[in-house]
Order: C-alpha cells, then structure tokens, then sequence
C-alpha cells in the first residue's frame, strides 16, 4: 500500500493509497484510527466520493475506508472490462492484503451483487453486510433493463461491450450532470457543482469506461451464477438493507437470499443517492448495526 497525493477532490482527515492486488491496482481512502473497520464501495455513476459525507460521520468510532473499484474513480483502467468476480474477488484481496477484515461492508446500487458475492463466498471477510438502493441479477435487477416495462435504458448500453468506451468520452459531462445525476437526486443542492466535477473528471480518464462496462454486463449475465450461489450459500451474516425511492426493492431482494439477520430501513424523501442525499441518516442506520454486532462478539 502506497499513501499518494490526492489527484482529484479529497476531505480534510482522509489519507489516499493505491494498492496492488489481483493484477491491478485499486485506490481507496482512509479516515479514523479506531474502532472497527467499514469498507464502502461504490455505485454508479459513482467513484469512493460519493461517500464524501459519511466517512466523516463513521471515521469518529471506526476505520474507515472506501474503494474505486477497478475501472473506476483513480483505481487502474487498463486491461479488460473485468465483470463482478473479478470485482469481488479485488475486495477479497484488499481486505487480506490491508489487514483488515472482517469489516462493514457498504455497497450500493449495481456493487450490491458484489457485496452479496463477497459475503456469499468470504463470510469470514465480512462483519455485517449493508445494501443500499440494490437488488440482484436474478432477482428483478435485469427488470430494469426492460424499457418497455418502465426499465431505463442505460442498463443495457452500459452493459454492451466496448459501446460505452467507443460513444462516451468526450461526452462525460453531458451524461453524468446533464442526465445521470439529476435523474438519480431526489435532494436539492445534494450534488453540487463541485461533486459533478469530480466525478467527470474521474470518468473523463483513459480507459475509464471499461469499470462500467464489466459491471453492467454482469449485472446482466449473472442472474443464474447468483440465484445458484444463494441456493448453496445464503447469506449468514447480519444484513441491513436501505432503500430510498426504490422502496422496498433492497428489502425484498436481500431478504430472498439471507438465511440470518436482516434489518430494513426505508429513507423516506430521498432519491437513489442515499449517501449523498441523507448522509446522518444512512450514518445513524450503519452505526447501530455495527453496535449491535460489535457488541456481540
């Protein structure tokens, strides 16, 4: 693990590494000294700054860190559109190679399928498992790749290989504040000019559409690779879902593939960007699970 200046925005108290596993090299940031550890992992159109105000709301009673995953945010480019085990096999390795596990684990949006994965198949990694505004592949996740029955469009483009690297650069700004981000805030002023700029700047990197393109082709293929995987292996550890507009989507998937504990929270008010538009809430959801397991063990 490597500390590096910052090429983007960054947050007062956090420290920025790259870090080589799994033949590529991620990089993720740190805040806190104490307490258990919490690994975030991001959606999409999305890199490790969408969390910018949570960790601090975390970092005061847990380490706290949160990841660009392959393909994302300043984490490598190069190579393939790598799909979700591949992804999740690099947080496995992050884990181990930090030293950090087992930790709270957050993802969100289409990284849901990655934390069920991880959860699935290295439950000792993984303390507690939070999804946010999530649902699976096999579970109603291809759904919204259906536009004829109200799914949205970008699913299947993002998913097509080599389409989004061919058609989108050059035209970052155009999907992300001109589309994207407006489509997904529920909350005024939650991304700010400021927030929009960084999250172009990372997705205007060489080669920086090919995260993307492994993700969304996964969420598309995996259906039958999942729904076998929480056949054999249900979830174990405790889980708390969280929805905002998409009520009760992440309950109701989560719940299908759980064997243990399972928590739900419903953010009322709030768009699909949880993190950016309720912050204390989804803080004050995270931070109870974590007591409650920490206190257990």
């Amino acid at each position: 693990m490597t500390v590096v200046r910052p090429a983007g925005a960054t947050l007062p108290g956090v420290t920025h590494h790259l870090t080589d596993v799994a033949g590529t090299r991620l990089h993720h940031v740190a805040a806190g000294t104490a307490g258990s550890p919490v690994l975030l992992v991001h959606g999409w159109p999305e890199t490790w700054w969408a969390f910018r105000r949570l960790i601090p709301l975390l970092a005061g009673t847990h380490r706290v860190h949160a990841v660009d995953l392959r393909g994302f945010g300043d984490s490598a480019t190069a190579g393939t559109a790598d799909g979700a085990d591949v992804m999740t096999q690099d947080l496995h390795h992050l884990i181990d190679h930090l030293g950090l596990g087992p930790v709270h684990l957050l993802t969100q949006d289409v990284s849901g399928m990655l934390g069920f994965r991880l959860a699935a198949t290295h439950p000792d990694d993984v303390l507690s498992l939070t999804a946010v505004e999530s649902t699976l592949p096999g579970y109603g996740l291809e759904r919204l790749a259906d536009v004829a029955a109200g799914g949205s469009w970008h699913v299947g483009f993002l998913g097509a290989p080599g389409i989004p690297s061919l058609l989108l650069p050059g035209r970052e700004r155009e999907l992300l504040a001109g589309w994207a981000l407006p489509m997904m805030n529920g909350t005024p002023g939650a991304v700010t000019a400021t927030d929009v700029d960084e999250f172009v700047r990372s997705f205007s990197r060489p080669g920086a559409w090919r995260g993307t393109e492994g993700l969304y082709r996964s969420a598309l293929a995996d259906g039958a690779t999942i729904r076998t995987l929480a056949g054999e292996r249900p979830l174990t550890v405790p889980v708390l879902t969280v929805d905002g507009v998409s009520a009760p989507v992440t309950a109701s998937t989560f719940r299908q593939v759980s064997a243990g504990d399972v928590t739900s929270v419903h953010v009322e008010g709030v768009g699909h960007l949880v993190a950016q538009e309720a912050p204390e809430r989804l803080a004050a959801a995270l931070l109870a699970l974590a007591a409650r397991v920490d206190g257990s063990r």
